[in-house]
């Protein structure tokens, strides 16, 4: 009785310990870093680094704990959106009282058929033990579109898959997604609707009887604390990522492009930290596969946090191709412009610095300058075609006139002609033929406005405007390029043939204005309803032409 009255306690806590550090990360789409971020921005917790927002589950769990810490400062809805995060991420008080799963007959978890109505958390499969976890899940999604402008049009995508995920020693994360879907009604307009498809190869490639597309990610991740308050993270595989700053879209690395692998490290001690990452992806989509070529991104940044004050960053980045990894980019200790010039200066290099502030209540401002290769060489002469320069600057507003639950977004964005492109075509700042960056591209500058609301803890509804100007190339009736005016990142300048001085939106104007509205429903828990409502005015100033567009969706997703 003695040994049984001391054992079984021991034993709960090693069973607390390894499930509370889950160290497989959170999808970047998931809705919890909304709240992580705007519980920053009222100054609930500090720094949720959203220049590289990608968290474990663990760091989620620590940043609700803090938010917990200030319940009585929260609103209504805040307070149940916690406690809903709590039941998801606390995962050593997972029980039958708040999780369901569908097979595996887990005594800890409820198995009654009527809890999948219910608002617990869901899974298909668990398996819990001291030191090792694994949690099943299944991923499904129905979309139905209709375009209403230009002209009427209609598109359903359906998809299905599986997560497999969890932490091994409290120590290493897991995590392997596989997805595959089938598109009925036209398939031009389901890329409007899933933007992924246009970096799609068995979309683009559209050989078999259905359209169909396939998405997958996995990695591994080994987290450490050598010392008290230092944290280091290493990881290899893939998953969406994003890197710098930006409300709207990001100057650095959007997310809105294909899926990279990399290798990364990640490090943080007190006020310093630092990432750094090297990843691989693919140039331009041909017909002919022997022209396709793998191409490398390699990526370091510093940062200092000063307690409220701001955040401080400097950042660089290098393109390359035509060879594999190369050592001089896989080194996190040296300055990779001047390892390019050492290297013959074959590579598409770029810096930026970028801030964001701590030390307002409810107000937070962030700007980042990017440069696209040339170090500061002849910025007082911007018309030259050599400064490929662009800065975004931005402000978020969190329960604005005290009215709780309410965000407002604010951001201007500016790029210069040429920037994200290269004198060697496969070395642009793309992927699959998409931007990195900021999705409004080169010789083009975007006015971004958002207002969210969280009417409650399922309903969360979006109002989101943008302005963009944009200067294209010229092109005859043929396609050949009459005037390079820099709008293309896959079109580099022509020396000798190109003027060398160009002005912001030279060549073909285009001014859009796009209006979106959408809402997210979450009914029972781990199903959600989105509609989404979009209209774009185009105007070619130009041509003194219009071409206005407009469509709808509803999409039901499943993830348990």
């Amino acid at each position: 009785m003695i040994l049984k009255k001391y054992l079984i306690p021991v034993f709960v806590f090693i069973l607390a310990v390894s499930i509370n550090a889950q160290q497989e990360n959170v999808p970047i789409d998931h809705d919890v870093y909304t709240f992580l971020k705007e519980m920053k921005v009222k100054n609930i917790v500090g720094d949720v680094h959203d220049d590289s927002p990608n968290m474990s589950r663990a760091e989620v769990r620590k940043y609700l704990e803090k938010i917990d810490s200030k319940y009585a400062e929260l609103s209504a809805t805040e307070k149940k959106l916690l406690r809903k995060y709590q039941n998801e991420f606390y995962d050593n008080s997972a029980d039958s009282t708040n999780t369901f799963l569908f097979f595996g007959g887990n005594s800890n978890f409820s198995s009654d058929y009527s809890d999948f109505f219910s608002d617990k958390i869901k899974y298909l499969y668990a398996y819990r033990k001291p030191g090792v976890n694994f949690y099943f899940e299944m991923l499904g999604r129905v979309l139905y579109g209709q375009a209403f402008e230009p002209k009427s049009n209609n598109s359903e995508l359906f998809d299905i898959g599986f997560r497999g995920r969890g932490t091994l020693f409290d120590k290493l994360g897991y995590s392997m997604t596989i997805q595959k879907g089938g598109i009925s009604g036209s398939l031009g307009f389901a890329s409007t609707l899933d933007p992924r498809l246009n970096y799609n190869f068995k979309y683009i490639e559209n050989i078999e009887n259905i359209g169909n597309y396939d998405f997958t990610e996995g990695y591994l991740r080994y987290y450490s604390e050598p010392v008290e308050k230092m944290h280091m993270a290493f990881q290899i595989g893939r998953e969406k990522i994003k890197l710098g700053y930006g409300y709207g879209s990001r100057l650095v690395l959007s997310g809105d492009h294909p899926v990279l692998d990399f290798l990364r490290l990640d490090f943080s001690y007190g006020a310093f930290s630092f990432t750094s990452i090297t990843a691989s992806t693919v140039g331009s989509f041909h017909l002919t596969r022997t022209n396709n070529y793998t191409k490398y991104y390699a990526y370091n940044k510093f940062k200092l946090s000063l307690n409220n004050f701001a955040d401080i960053g400097v950042g660089e980045g290098i393109v390359y191709s035509g060879r594999g990894f190369d050592l001089a980019y896989l080194n996190p200790f040296a300055f990779y412009k001047f390892e390019e010039m050492s290297l013959q200066d074959r590579d598409n290099g770029t810096v930026y610095l970028d801030l964001q502030t701590n030390c307002f209540k409810n107000i937070e401002l962030q700007g980042t300058f990017f440069l696209d290769e040339n170090i500061l060489s002849h910025l007082q002469d911007m018309n030259l075609f050599t400064n490929k320069t662009a800065y975004q600057v931005g402000a978020f507003w969190y329960s604005p006139f005290s009215i709780n639950d309410l965000s407002a977004v604010f951001e201007y964005t500016k790029i210069r002609p040429y920037v994200y492109s290269h004198t060697n075509p496969k070395n642009s700042y793309t992927s699959f033929g998409q931007t990195l960056g900021d999705s409004i591209g080169p010789n083009a500058d975007e006015i971004y406005a958002r207002l969210s609301y969280n009417f409650s803890e399922r309903l969360r509804g979006n109002f989101e405007f943008r302005r963009i100007r944009s200067g294209e190339n010229i092109y005859d009736g043929q396609g050949n390029l009459l005037f390079n005016a820099g709008g293309d990142f896959l079109v580099p300048y022509r020396d000798g043939i190109d003027p060398q001085h160009i002005e912001f939106l030279a060549g073909e104007r285009i001014n859009k204005n796009i209006f979106t509205f959408s809402f997210r429903y979450e009914p029972i828990r781990d199903i959600f309803f989105d509609v989404l409502y979009r209209l774009s005015l185009e105007r070619n100033l130009t041509r003194e032409i219009s071409n206005n567009s407009s469509y709808a969706y509803l999409k039901m997703t499943l993830e348990f």
